[in-house]
């Protein structure tokens, strides 16, 4: 436990936020009086009453078809209404009034109201609707055609189509340089996420500085995985995005460049992702129900081509041959004590299991042209591949409310996400390393009596994990609050308010079963137990000033942020109960001792503000601007500014290409600069911290003090063209980057003699991304009947070390080089087979007969070259078909589990010169070396590239003819394909993750139906 008075240190650090909060308050209590006189009063604002009409009327498509979700506003006011199941609406307007109708992938039409109480219109297709998507930018919105900054979105119908546990994971190869990957196929795993590369020198999961900032409905979401006693994912975390629902979610927004990251100053550093989910909407029609159910079943798409009995044995009798040595009970069981005719491929019978999926979800909306609302519920549950009962289940509910006065003048929205995750564990995770290198003739699992057989304990039963048991539950809120009101045209106060709650509890209880018989008399049950508990509030009042004179438009913002978070985390191992049934009581354990016990605190407090103007919707710039404070800093180095400027041209508007070039209905020059800064270290390593000794009466150090270290800053620029031809049924967005990362924080290693490992500091080093991002979509076909577009994104990502002074001197000279990528391979240099022993050689380049860091010394990039998705709809009637392709070129680990000749399997790769090199077969210590030697040298980084059909969905929509004597206004079913094929020549389990022994992630097949009411 830490000791030190951080109330004192930190107590005047929000003294000056509590004026504002104040006042805040204030301004809710006239906000409430001001509700309450709305129908009382009669201010300028409101329509005079002898003017209100009201106008009703029916949106229909091109075929005449109603359309649901169109938006009718009031131009140049906040009023409207959407269009119900039956098109149909209901508006209250003024004579001079004009109606805009909108609807994404249709034109907006404007009809003046005059006298007129009913309007009909129907809408036309359009193309491109660059003007019809709003992209939520954070602390406002734009449309893809307005924004200077590189913002990408995924809709909320790209989502649904995937049958995964993690919005994360719902991104993969949709969104240009943005990396998503899975470190395994593990339930609940937080998936490894990176924007524009690895920007920080910290990269552990206990201390990574390369973690986007996550952003649901407005409240920050920590964004560090969540730390496991459980083995299966103790080194990745637990994803905290996992108790979401993800047909809850509207759309994902990822922010990229420094227009779009800087306003959120030190957390957008490395990105940030918006996730908004679906609200209740003004609708004034009946209420409505939606409900979707899928079920299928997911499993091990690939397994290693490993060797069977005859060919194994073969090779293990040539090895001893090869040696000169006599194979024994002791050295060769495999050969003299278990049987010769077995064949038993452990792949299959560890992790070959077929894992069932099931998924249901119920959402309930309704309201008025005031109120909205939605209530939803969904449940999930993936069974697991491995033997035994496991399983991942989740359960989530999720409420909006939104309200307005009559007036429009206030705007009132509530929104929160709870999420259940229950998942089994078990308390070994070596069922894919065991089964890649259990011999195939290893013994039967039981006996005939049904106990575990242990063959005279000659082997490690792998089934003796099952014998232990494991829980982990967590709990999950996310809630927000925003409040709106004009004070007159234009001007607009708002707060946002927002609070989170996690709180997760592991417990593996592990007798002494798990071991051999032989054993018992060695080992005594014991159990572990995790507690973790994150809490963390957000206040964000915020003024908005908007105005339009002539051809000038102005959006203006100004806010403060004030953030809290604490995270509680306790570890207590438990041993010596008495028998199994006691495993687990805590009372009941001999002796209990304390792996961890710690509270943090984290304090953030900020001011923004935002400059956007617009001459004639064609010249656009952007002025963000941000001042943080960090409680993670010492006093003198707390505060820091960050800002970014962003401009663009729409140059598609000038006369001389209308006139000349009209082949080019959309062209648009963008471009940014800014600094943002990154203040992920841990919590007060600024100062000296202590630790308790065991039993009574001291303690000791564990941290040195540095008050002086400051913040990481990354500078980034963008240059972008964004170009849309023949109407804009092509369209073509070309981004160049460069992001550079400097000030580096670390944990500094420091020399033994000490007493500390570390010391945290500023390192002069620099990281710098650089890359080129293409995004490419096509409307290729597209009838009254028939539709097809594609959408195409590439990313050529680079990554390297550009500064580090001293880096000879230092203790990262082993780990890192000037001019290269941070995710680099120091290698041997491969000489092929020595002729005089058979085995793997390596070039001993000093030659003082050994090898060491100075014989390493050819460099392999282990990172991306290049990555992407290749995208395609097909909508037929009511029929609709979509896949999405997923490309990587990379380089990775070679698969390696065994040397040949050794007790254990090994692929068949190994040993029948697929890459033209064989080493001679041994169980001798020389040729362990000698084969270790060569995969730590370039023969053992390997291509790794692959494609994968990453998602493939089926739908057929029931005609509404079908459904028009019933209560029903849509049914849909449906078959979703995830990881169906992947085209690889890596030999291992996974390319996605070369080298890994872990579980691959599994293939799955689901089908289901939504139904509408």
């Amino acid at each position: 436990m830490f000791h030190f008075n951080y109330r004192k240190i930190m107590k005047n650090f929000y003294r000056r936020g509590m004026i504002l909060i104040m006042f805040l308050l204030a301004m809710g209590l006239l906000v409430i009086l001001a509700m309450s006189q709305a129908k009382a009063a009669t201010p300028s604002f409101k329509i005079p009453a002898h003017f209100q009409q009201q106008v009703s009327g029916k949106v229909t498509g091109p075929t005449g078809k109603p359309l649901q979700g169109v938006s009718v506003f009031i131009k140049d006011k906040p009023i409207g209404v959407v269009t119900n199941e039956e098109g149909e609406y209901n508006v209250q307007t003024a004579s001079g009034d004009t109606l805009v109708f909108s609807y994404f992938g249709f034109k907006s039409q404007e009809i003046p109201v005059g006298n007129q109480t009913l309007i009909n219109i129907s809408l036309q297709e359009d193309v491109s609707s660059l003007d019809e998507v709003q992209i939520n930018a954070g602390y406002y919105n734009t449309t893809a055609r307005k924004s200077t900054g590189n913002i990408s979105r995924v809709k909320a119908e790209e989502i649904d189509n995937q049958p995964v546990i993690s919005p994360l994971q719902a991104l993969q190869g949709r969104v240009a340089g943005l990396e998503v990957s899975d470190p395994n196929g593990i339930p609940g795993v937080a998936p490894v996420v990176r924007i524009r590369g690895q920007n920080s020198l910290r990269n552990s999961l206990g201390d990574n500085g390369n973690l986007p900032l996550y952003i649901i409905d407005g409240m920050p979401v920590n964004s560090g995985p969540v730390n496991s006693i459980n083995q299966f994912i103790a080194g990745t975390g637990t994803d905290p995005l996992s108790g979401l629902n993800l047909s809850n979610i509207e759309s994902i927004e990822i922010l990229k460049d420094a227009d779009a990251t800087a306003i959120y100053g030190s957390r957008g550093a490395n990105g940030v992702i918006l996730i908004t989910t679906k609200g209740g909407k003004f609708t004034g029609g009946k209420d409505r129900v939606e409900a979707r159910v899928y079920s299928g079943v997911s499993s091990v798409s690939n397994f290693v081509d490993l060797l069977d009995t005859p060919r194994y044995l073969e090779l293990r009798r040539q090895a001893f041959e090869n040696d000169g040595v006599e194979p024994t009970a002791s050295n060769a069981g495999d050969l003299l004590v278990w049987d010769q005719d077995r064949n038993t491929d452990w792949q299959d019978v560890l992790f070959g299991n077929s894992a069932p999926t099931f998924n249901a979800n119920l959402n309930y909306s309704g309201g008025g042209e005031n109120t909205s609302f939605k209530i939803g519920a969904s449940y999930f549950k993936q069974g697991s591949v491995f033997p035994g009962d496991y399983s991942f289940e989740k359960k989530t509910v999720n409420v909006s409310f939104n309200r307005q006065s009559e007036n429009r003048k206030f705007r009132f929205n509530f929104s929160a996400n709870y999420g259940i995750n229950d998942n089994d564990l078990f308390s070994s995770n070596n069922f894919v390393s065991t089964a890649l290198n259990l011999p195939p003739n290893a013994p039967e699992l039981y006996q005939e009596d049904g106990s575990l057989n242990w063959e005279n304990s000659t082997w490690q039963n792998p089934l003796a994990s099952l014998q232990g048991d494991g829980r982990s539950l967590s709990n999950n809120l996310i809630a927000n609050l925003g409040l709106q009101y004009e004070l007159f045209e234009g001007l607009t106060l708002k707060a946002n308010l927002g609070y989170t709650f996690l709180n997760s509890r592991e417990d593996i209880l592990l007798p002494r079963e798990i071991y051999d018989p032989a054993a018992w008399n060695f080992v005594s049950n014991r159990s572990q137990h995790s507690f973790v508990n994150r809490r963390s509030w957000i206040a964000e009042p915020q003024l908005v000033y908007n105005k339009s004179i002539g051809n000038n438009n102005l959006d203006v913002l100004i806010g403060t942020t004030f953030q809290e978070n604490e995270d509680s985390n306790h570890i207590i191992n438990a041993t010596g109960y008495a028998n199994n049934h006691l495993i687990g009581n805590l009372d009941a354990a001999d002796a209990l001792s304390i792996g961890k016990d710690q509270t943090q605190e984290y304090k953030y407090q900020a001011v923004f503000a935002r400059l956007g103007y617009n001459w004639k919707e064609t010249y656009f710039l952007n002025l963000t601007g941000r001042r943080d404070g960090s409680s993670r800093f010492g006093p003198s180095n707390r505060f820091a500014n960050f800002g970014a400027i962003g401009g663009a041209w729409i140059f598609s508007n000038s006369q001389f290409v209308q006139d000349h070039l009209r082949f080019l209905s959309f062209g648009k020059l963008r471009g940014s600069y800014g600094v943002t800064g990154n203040d992920q270290i841990g919590d007060y390593r600024y100062l000296e911290t202590y630790q308790s000794t065991p039993g009574p009466g001291g303690l000791y150090p564990v941290r040195l003090t540095n008050p002086f270290f400051s913040w990481e800053t990354n500078k980034k620029i963008e240059a972008a063209v964004e170009l849309g031809f023949l109407k804009d049924r092509i369209n073509l967005n070309l981004s160049w980057y460069r992001n550079r990362s400097s000030n580096q924080l670390v944990g500094y290693n420091l020399p033994a003699i000490t007493g500390f490992n570390t010391v945290e500091a500023n390192l002069p080093a620099t990281v710098q991304n650089t890359g080129l991002e293409i995004e490419f979509s096509t409307l290729n076909m597209q009838t009254d009947a028939f539709q097809w577009r594609s959408s195409f994104n590439l990313t050529l990502p680079s990554n390297k070390l550009i500064r580090f002074d001293d880096l000879e001197e230092s203790a990262y000279a082993n780990a890192y080089r000037i001019g290269k990528p941070l995710n680099l391979a120091n290698v041997y240099e491969f000489e092929g087979i020595d002729p005089e022993t058979g085995f793997f050689q390596v070039r001993d380049v000093n030659e003082d007969g050994r090898y060491d860091f100075d014989d390493r010394v050819i460099s392999k990039d282990l990172g991306r070259e290049y990555y992407g998705g290749f995208n395609n709809q097909f909508n037929y009637k009511g029929f609709s078909l979509n896949f999405l392709l997923e490309f990587v070129k990379q380089q990775g680990r070679r698969y390696y589990r065994g040397v040949p000749g050794f007790l254990g399997n090994v692929n068949q790769g190994s040993v029948d010169g697929r890459d033209g090199f064989i080493q001679r077969p041994t169980q001798s210590i020389t040729g362990f070396i000698a084969y270790n030697n060569a995969m730590s040298s370039d023969y053992g980084i390997v291509d790794a590239s692959y494609v994968r059909l990453k998602t493939l969905s089926l739908g057929y929509q029931l005609p509404k003819s079908i459904l028009q004597n019933t209560s029903l206004t849509g049914i849909q079913f449906f078959l979703h394909g995830q990881n169906l094929l992947t085209i690889t020549d890596y030999e291992g389990l996974d390319p996605q993750s070369p080298g890994s022994l872990a579980l691959p992630v599994l293939q799955s097949i689901t089908g289901g139906i939504q139904i509408n009411l």
